[in-house]
């Protein structure tokens, strides 16, 4: 990884967003898995990461960001937030 160069597990661009997920407020509840299988996993910390999120539709991708319980995945739009 580049320095300075963002986390691709952890932020990802995709489907014409910005997607992030934030470690500190993922519990793992894994609702995104559920939603979207193939663009989310858990880590070795029980932390929600990026796996393969093109393989998912946009539409599958962003009901599973905003299934989060605790908002831990954020997406902006041309820079604005659209999940939560």
């Amino acid at each position: 990884m580049t320095e300075g160069a963002p986390d691709p597990l952890l932020e990802r661009e995709v489907h014409g967003v910005r997607a992030v997920v934030d470690r500190d407020l993922c519990v793992g509840f894994g609702d995104c898995i559920e939603e979207a299988p193939e663009a989310f996993d858990l880590d070795e910390d029980g932390v929600a990461v990026f796996t393969t999120p093109e393989h998912a539709s946009r539409k599958r991708f962003l009901e599973a960001c905003a299934s989060c319980p605790v908002d831990a995945i954020t997406v902006w739009e041309d820079g604005i937030e659209i999940v939560p």
